[in-house]
């Protein structure tokens, strides 16, 4: 196909596609998903050979968030039968993250529920960065606590935070319809305070709740505007007492179209798959290491995911390897750039093109299949229990 000759040359030089091109990804037939599957293959292996980095989620405080996105279990209002607890001490969450680490993980993601942490919460996650790596000197700790205030940023840097997360989710011009405690823009002001104190920014979307192609595209060349190092895909995991409970749209097919859309957006940055993988891509897991390479290991915030040692199984029986501890995530341009962008200054200007580009083929126009409601298992092991984590 042409379109995907063109995506992968454009790829390879980190030039960003056409809006057009970009939306043609999404349209093609699930005839010529393989033929996606491989073109966005050779970007992924041109910028991260067969490396996965594994991540791991600590939860370090649960349920109870005044906000109302409607994507989530512990929003407002849900009556989703999640864990609830209060902040866990240093000691815990550094004992939480080690099993995430032994089971080859090289990044911890500390998140706390909540709009944004205050000035004692920051001193808190700081205790918990300090805790982490007194035992474990080399690894990454990303922080994900809501909007930040003018400050924290530099705080958590300075208590050696190396990243922060804070998704966009979604398109500016749907944002209002799932979440009205906060904005679009304070989320990406949030980004910008990550970015301007040094941190690697960590900034994603989520698939699945309703959105049209054009949304995605939109978040997805928002995203690269921002210029975060991370991407991570979350794909809508419908918990029951959420208001998208019913919203179960996606395909392992459509999730595979959606990795490798972002792929070619964003050649050379870290692509996460994040929550849901389990439930939407299922079988079709290791296709999607072919597109994206950074997962979550093991469970996550709320949701019980695939057992670690499956993970490790899966990466292995689909040729890949885990990261090690010693390599770098990113390529060397960006790496020495220390968070620099997803491309050149000149190739962010033409984000907004729309000229060229042509579509190879037709989105599918049958309705996903039979919701798989049994694979949404809430978590019920790990940070906020006695029990062991699954890593």
């Amino acid at each position: 196909m042409d379109l995907l000759n063109t995506l992968v040359d454009k790829g390879l030089r980190r030039e960003t596609p056409t809006r057009e091109e970009a939306l043609a990804v999404l349209a093609t037939s699930d005839d010529d998903l393989l033929d996606v599957v491989a073109a966005a293959g050779k970007v992924r292996r041109h910028w991260f050979g067969r490396r996965v980095k594994l991540n791991y989620l600590v939860n370090l405080k649960s349920g109870l968030c005044p906000e109302d996105c409607s994507y989530c279990s512990q929003r407002l209002g849900s009556t989703a039968g999640i864990l609830k607890y209060t902040w866990l001490k240093p000691d815990q969450a550094s004992e939480a993250a080690a099993a995430g680490l032994a089971g080859g993980a090289k990044r911890v993601c500390l998140v706390a529920s909540g709009r944004g942490p205050t000035d004692r919460d920051v001193d808190r996650v700081s205790d918990t960065i300090k805790a982490i790596k007194d035992r474990h000197e080399d690894v990454e700790v990303c922080a994900c606590l809501g909007l930040l205030s003018d400050g924290q940023a530099e705080r958590l840097r300075a208590a050696g935070a190396d990243a922060y997360n804070h998704n966009l989710n979604t398109s500016e011009a749907t944002y209002g319809d799932i979440t009205t405690t906060h904005t679009y823009a304070d989320r990406v002001d949030t980004v910008h305070k990550a970015h301007a104190a040094g941190l690697s920014a960590c900034s994603g979307l989520i698939a699945g709740m309703g959105e049209r192609d054009e949304d995605l595209v939109d978040v997805v060349f928002a995203l690269r505007e921002l210029d975060p190092d991370s991407v991570p895909v979350n794909f809508l995991i419908p918990f029951e007492g959420t208001p998208l409970a019913k919203e179960w749209n996606l395909t392992p097919q459509r999730c595979l179209r959606i990795l490798a859309m972002v792929r070619f957006v964003c050649p050379d940055v870290e692509v996460r798959i994040a929550g849901g993988r389990e439930v939407h891509l299922r079988s079709l897991q290791p296709l999607a290491l072919h597109l994206a390479n950074s997962i979550f290991l093991g469970d996550y915030l709320t949701s019980e995911g695939q057992a670690g040692k499956a993970d490790l199984e899966m990466i292995a029986d689909a040729g890949f390897e885990v990261e090690g501890a010693d390599e770098v995530t990113l390529p060397e341009h960006r790496a020495a750039a220390a968070g620099g962008g997803c491309g050149s200054d000149a190739e962010k200007a033409g984000c907004g093109s729309h000229a060229g580009g042509g579509v190879c083929g037709t989105a599918e126009a049958s309705a996903p299949a039979e919701p798989r409601t049994d694979l949404v298992a809430v978590r019920r092991r790990g940070a906020g229990t006695d029990l062991a984590p699954n890593a």
